[in-house]
Parts: structure tokens; C-alpha cells; sequence
């Protein structure tokens, strides 16, 4: 086996491609120096245990699908630019499906302060202020359309909609026009728990 240089980044990056490949589960200490071709306690003077590199793929995909959000949704607004946002979280998820597993679990403090995060929630924030939704909103509508995308994407890729014609594409479209149609809808009183 050839030696590689092996780096932080490194590390973060061959965990995130064997995710891809094998399943987010197959992220080891051991799988990453035999890439390597190194001994597993060499990989401790760049990653402190195997929740770091989860966090290290964490945040490489949060890094990765806020650069896609930021390119589908730009000089788009309204149910375009929601729809680009939505269709780039879909695409993430097929090219990279164990990046996007790494996305689905609790982020740490560091993760959720990176740059990559507060990007794309900048993005995600831009196309919602385009509905005009009040600012104190703006949590609770992130909240409503992640799930919205997150629990779609997780039904359709665990074979959820395998079983029913036609496939998913035109449920996909339906939950963003349902999704348009609510944030538009959207209480724009503060005071307004309807």
C-alpha cells in the first residue's frame, strides 16, 4: 500500500468519499489509515477520535451544499428561487449521499459556527426574506421547509415511494408549490398564532 500525505483536511476528505461509497457507517478510524496506508494512531496527531471526523464531514458538506444552494437560488426569488433551493438539496443528496446522511445528524457547536453553515443559512434566509416574512419568522419558516425538503428526501431514499406510480418527480413539485403556497400565506403579523 502507497503512504499518502495525510492532512486534517485529508482525512475529512476520504471520509466523505468512502461515506459516499459505502454508507455513512463505514467512516473508521481504521477504513481512513488503511486508505492512508498508514497505522490507525497516526491519524490522532490530525483528528482528535471518529466524532471528530464525523464533524469534519459535517461540515465539509455543509461547506459543499451551501456553495450549490448559493449558485441555484442567485438573481431568483419567490417559487424560483425556492424551487432551486429544494432541487439543490435533492441533487446533493444523489451525488453525495453519505455526505448528506452526515448532514442529517445534530451538529456540533463548531459545526453549526462554521462558514459553510452560516452560508447556507444566509441563502436559505434570502430566498424566505423574499416572501416578505417578518425577521422573528424567519426561524420558524427555515424550520417548516427543511423538514418539509429533509423529510421528502428522507422517505424517497429509503424507498419510501418505490412501491406507487407515477415515481417521485411530480410529488417533489407539488411539495414546492405546497411550500410556495404557504410561505406566501405566512402570517406576516408577529403577534398572529393562527
Amino acid at each position: 500500500m502507497i503512504r499518502m500525505n495525510v492532512s486534517r483536511t485529508a482525512v475529512f476528505g476520504a471520509a466523505a468519499d468512502l461515506a459516499d461509497r459505502e454508507g455513512f457507517d463505514a467512516i473508521t478510524v481504521s477504513a481512513l489509515a488503511r486508505h492512508f496506508g498508514v497505522q490507525p494512531a497516526s491519524l490522532y496527531s490530525h483528528v482528535r477520535d471518529r466524532a471528530a471526523v464525523l464533524d469534519g464531514v459535517h461540515e465539509l458538506a455543509l461547506a459543499e451544499l451551501a456553495a450549490q444552494v448559493g449558485d441555484a437560488v442567485a438573481g431568483r426569488s419567490g417559487h424560483d428561487a425556492l424551487s432551486g433551493l429544494a432541487d439543490a438539496h435533492r441533487a446533493y443528496a444523489a451525488q453525495h449521499p453519505g455526505r448528506w446522511s452526515a448532514l442529517q445528524r445534530p451538529a456540533s457547536t463548531e459545526t453549526a459556527r462554521s462558514a459553510g453553515a452560516a452560508r447556507l443559512v444566509s441563502s436559505i434566509w434570502a430566498v424566505l426574506r423574499a416572501y416578505e416574512l417578518p425577521e422573528a419568522e424567519l426561524v420558524h419558516a427555515t424550520r417548516y421547509v427543511g423538514a418539509t425538503v429533509n423529510g421528502f428526501l428522507s422517505l424517497e431514499r429509503s424507498g419510501g415511494f418505490d412501491h406507487r406510480s407515477p415515481d417521485s418527480d411530480p410529488s417533489w413539485k407539488r411539495a414546492i408549490d405546497a411550500l410556495d403556497r404557504s410561505l406566501r400565506s405566512w402570517p406576516r403579523d408577529e403577534g398572529d398564532n393562527r
